[in-house]
């Protein structure tokens, strides 16, 4: 499954030029131009890995990243920005980021830095399996489930969605929330494909586990 980055850029020629970079490469990207919108996307889905300039409208790269971190956000962050005096870079990591990236930069090294981060996060994970009952579990970080310690092959939609359910648990999310992170800009989702790979899912995980809520959306309990 590609991973997912969360472009915040607001030069919307770099921004392009990024995106289609890291799209070449194999990962799934979205961009975004301001602060508040960089935001309201990390509550909608989970991201892989955050790549944040700092001069931003609204709210800016650092104010976003503290805020996200003190909420408990531990996705990989990267900032790149054009900032490059000492006090700036310290004050990058006290925000919480993983790394600090001086514009201009090469696509390359942008790209190996990218790699590295999610090579740290795959074999020293924040969070590894969760239990979802007591013989089945989850990786958040190999998007794999198991059942008695056996793994259980999931279609890439019904991993997007599961792990995204895991990582929203007890919270309601949306039918839209769910297609937009299930489906890509390219791709034509329906509510009908979503009702199915739902419940697919919980013909696997107990349809307990997998809440409809009444013209709200669906929510995840354990």
């Amino acid at each position: 499954m590609k991973n997912r980055l969360l472009l915040l850029e607001d030069d919307t020629n770099l921004s392009e030029t990024v995106c289609e970079f890291l799209e070449s490469k194999g990962y799934e990207v979205l961009p975004v131009y301001d602060g508040e919108e960089a935001e309201e996307k990390m509550y909608e889905g989970a991201f892989d890995l955050l790549l944040l300039d700092v001069n931003v409208p609204v709210l800016n790269g650092f104010e976003l990243l503290k805020k996200r971190r003190n909420e408990g956000d531990t996705t990989p962050a990267i900032f790149l920005t054009s900032l490059n005096a000492i006090e700036d870079l310290e004050h990058g990591y006290a925000s919480g980021c993983d790394d600090y990236l001086r514009k201009p930069f090469a696509l390359k090294e942008l790209l190996f830095r990218i790699e590295s981060l999610l090579r740290r996060e795959f074999f020293h994970p924040q969070t590894t399996h969760i239990v979802i009952h007591e013989t089945m579990t989850y990786d958040l970080q190999t998007h794999q489930l198991f059942s008695d310690n056996h793994p259980i092959q999931l279609q890439n939609k019904e991993a997007k969605l599961l792990k995204l359910f895991l990582q929203k648990k007890n919270e309601i999310i949306s039918h839209e929330t769910l297609m937009s992170h299930v489906w890509t800009y390219e791709e034509q989702g329906s509510d009908e494909a979503l009702r199915t790979y739902i419940k697919n899912l919980r013909k696997l995980i107990g349809k307990e586990h997998i809440v409809s809520i009444k013209k709200l959306g669906y929510k995840f309990t354990l």
